[in-house]
């Protein structure tokens, strides 16, 4: 594969698999943002709609369902499997409600989640997640089973209302459903794990816009019809009132006075404790109702009790039949039931509820979501009154709404950021980068080039190069760019392994025959949610199996000990917190150092390395040749922040000047040629120039060029002035 052909490969293109419809032929009974969503989830073949509640989830993805060239199986909710039977009718679609394989008859197909095992998927063309927020656990048995038995299906639509705001894991899961790019991919290209915080992933500086403008190649997100450049006529939500209630828990097992809880566990201990008080609070403001009312309940004891404590309620709990807990939401809808209970678990998806406007919260989880999606059953598009919401929490819960709260604005944030992107994002246009700049600067003794390391090394003459030393990039744990020429852009290990071997099989053309390359890298800690496993990946061994494969002699290696309380303290990785001894010490391990290994290209070398004793007394060389350094100074480095640019990570380190000024002296003579490829802001050059070596350096990143430039200048000043003395 030719350099060109790889780059364009690795560029995140969602190819459109679908179906070209014109709009006359899209239900004239849709909104006009309503088609063009279908026209587009169709022509991509396999999309995602993220739409507010009542958008019209349900007669979009029932008009996507009617055009496509074979049997579709929508899998949704509890009772939203009949509410879009119902649905359909209205629209003119015929559906059917199944609850197995043997029971299809007609091309559209519905069932529940809880039926899924009992359909073939293999007999699809197209299948249809209603309310895909199941998708939300990556480890959940749902999630796994839909992802795994329709991975070959030819059409694919996952329709849901906002994604979680906190939890980027179920964007992944929509996408790997999608067949756009797995979770473990997507973490890889875009994410950062913030090690103090071992379950945040958090967008890379420089992925903010890359990632939006990636989601919107597959899907579309939108709150109002305007997001779409559309009339909200129609579409406007009503007022909603908040009536906050507080009752007194007593006081928390272990505390002599009443206390404010801080932890999970605490805050359920306070939930449990206030349950008689919080039923009974809201039982009296029920009670003097004639009112419709939808109570939201989070343990077993709430719904029980206030079943029996207010007038007219019906429980729908977890151990209920299917076909009762269906029936109740039925008759909910059709207005026999005055007040319902439940868990947002059980009823709090998919269901339109426009009919009743209060809405009652028997206490809070620390879930946005089932929050939102309890609220929305009532609050949506379509509600005739104002929404009255009454919460009802014990003193002693803490700050839960306030929690809430905070993860609303972060959901609010989520949707401004896609529909910026999909407001200016043309799906039929590729995007290059065009942020890719070449330039170039010297001195007496060096030169270094803005651009690709692969393309610029490809001008370099053959055996022209005595030594090469440098940091690569490691593998998507630092990156540096946005910049798919960047190494550290990469989605997969294998994928920066196929980049980085273009540039080993330049760096045995050009180094000379017997001459080094050195490499300074460390091994890579995985994680659970990116590889499915805590352990640690042979980075260093796999860079030099790289080497030998291109040509290259394993030469030597020196390894280069790291503090690991600082690595503790910086990563919080489990396996070297100390806690982790008293709890199971198998997954306790060592702190991962760094290596320099050195390579060496075959033939005989034509110009020898030979040191006196003046100038490599055996003093020096004991330490040198010792295979563990332990007197490396981590903050002896080059200064850097000059360079750093706002969206640029934590992980901004240079190479330790020591290393390179012992790898240099050892394996160079005076005016020998020095070449790093990644030359960051110089630090190879700058010890390379102030040692009598010339310098050949390239830099991808702008700003670490001009940072490199004031480096390489400044030592060949310093140089100069060794000189005069």
């Amino acid at each position: 594969m030719k350099y060109k052909h790889f780059l364009d490969a690795k560029t995140y293109n969602h190819k459109s698999t679908g179906l070209k419809i014109p709009k006359d032929k899209v239900n004239n009974m849709l909104y006009e943002f309503q088609k063009d969503i279908v026209i587009k989830s169709l022509a991509a073949g396999k999309y995602a709609i993220f739409a507010d509640c009542g958008m019209g989830k349900t007669p979009m993805q029932l008009e996507w369902a009617n055009h496509i060239p074979g049997k579709v199986l929508i899998l949704a909710p509890l009772a939203v499997a009949h509410q879009t039977v119902r649905e359909g009718a209205k629209f003119g679609v015929k559906l059917k409600y199944c609850r197995s394989q043997d029971e299809i008859d007609c091309k559209i197909s519905i069932t529940n989640y809880e039926m899924m095992e009992k359909f073939d998927a293999s007999g699809f063309e197209g299948v249809i997640l209603d309310e895909s927020s199941i998708l939300k656990s990556f480890a959940g048995k749902y999630r796994t089973a839909i992802i795994d038995n329709f991975h070959k299906t030819s059409y694919k639509l996952a329709c849901t209302a906002t994604p979680s705001p906190n939890d980027y894991m179920e964007l992944g899961n929509h996408s790997e459903f999608l067949n756009v790019m797995s979770r473990a991919e997507m973490l890889a290209m875009f994410f950062v794990h913030d090690g103090a915080e071992t379950q945040k992933w958090r967008l890379k500086g420089h992925a903010q816009d890359k990632f939006w403008d990636w989601i919107c190649r597959w899907a579309t997100m939108i709150s109002k019809p305007s997001d779409m450049g559309y009339d909200d006529a129609g579409f406007s939500l009503p007022p909603v009132k908040y009536h906050r209630v507080s009752v007194d828990a007593g006081k928390l097992d272990g505390f002599l006075f009443p206390m404010e809880a801080h932890t999970l566990q605490e805050r359920v201990e306070a939930r449990r404790n206030s349950t008689e008080e919080r039923v009974e609070k809201m039982a009296q403001m029920i009670n003097k109702s004639d009112e419709c009312w939808i109570v939201w309940c989070n343990m077993n004891a709430e719904s029980s009790q206030a079943a029996k404590a207010i007038r007219g309620a019906v429980e729908i709990t977890g151990s209920d039949k299917l076909e009762d807990k269906t029936q109740r939401m039925l008759d909910f809808t059709e207005g026999k039931i005055r007040v319902l209970i439940s868990k947002p678990s059980i009823s709090g998806f998919g269901m339109n509820w426009q009919h009743c406007h209060n809405i009652a919260f028997l206490g809070l989880s620390d879930s946005y979501e089932m929050f939102y999606q309890a609220m929305r059953r009532c609050w949506r598009f379509g509600q005739k009154h104002e929404v009255n919401c009454h919460i009802v929490t014990s003193k002693q819960e803490g700050a839960v709404l306030q929690n809430i709260r905070e993860k609303e604005g972060r959901a609010i944030e989520m949707t401004k950021n896609m529909v910026h992107h999909m407001s200016c994002f043309d799906k039929e246009v590729n995007r290059t980068d065009s942020s890719y700049k070449t330039a170039k600067g010297s001195g007496d003794k060096w030169q270094l080039g803005l651009g690709d390391c692969v393309e610029l090394a490809q001008k370099i003459p053959d055996d022209s190069i005595h030594y090469s030393v440098f940091s690569p990039p490691f593998a998507s744990l630092y990156t540096y760019s946005n910049s798919e020429r960047d190494m550290g852009n990469c989605k997969t290990h294998d994928e920066f392994y196929t980049h980085f071997r273009f540039l080993v099989d330049e760096l045995y053309r050009m180094i000379m025959p017997g001459r080094l390359v050195s490499f300074h890298c460390m091994n890579l800690p995985t994680s659970k949610q990116r590889d499915g496993f805590i352990g640690i990946k042979d980075f260093r061994g796999n860079l030099i199996k790289m080497f030998e494969e291109a040509g290259f002699i394993y030469h030597s290696e020196v390894c280069i000990w790291k503090d690991p309380v600082i690595a503790m303290q910086r990563t919080k990785a489990l396996g070297l917190l100390h806690k982790q001894l008293k709890k199971d010490s198998t997954m306790s391990r060592q702190g991962i150092p760094d290596y320099l290994v050195t390579m060496r290209k075959k033939g005989d070398n034509p110009e020898p390395v030979a040191h006196t004793n003046e100038s490599f007394p055996v003093k020096i060389w004991q330490r040198y040749a010792s295979p563990i350094w332990m007197d490396i100074n981590p903050s002896k480095t080059l200064q850097y922040r000059s360079a750093r640019e706002h969206n640029d990570e934590r992980h901004i380190c240079p190479l330790q000047l020591q290393v390179i000024e012992r790898a240099i002296a050892l394996w160079t003579n005076p005016d020998d040629v020095v070449f790093s490829p990644f030359a960051g802001i110089g630090s190879e050059g700058y010890i390379a120039v102030k040692g009598e070596r010339r310098f050949i350096g390239i830099e991808l990143k702008e700003s670490y060029y001009k940072q490199a430039v004031k480096n390489l200048k400044s030592a060949e000043h310093q140089s100069k002035e060794q000189k005069l003395f």
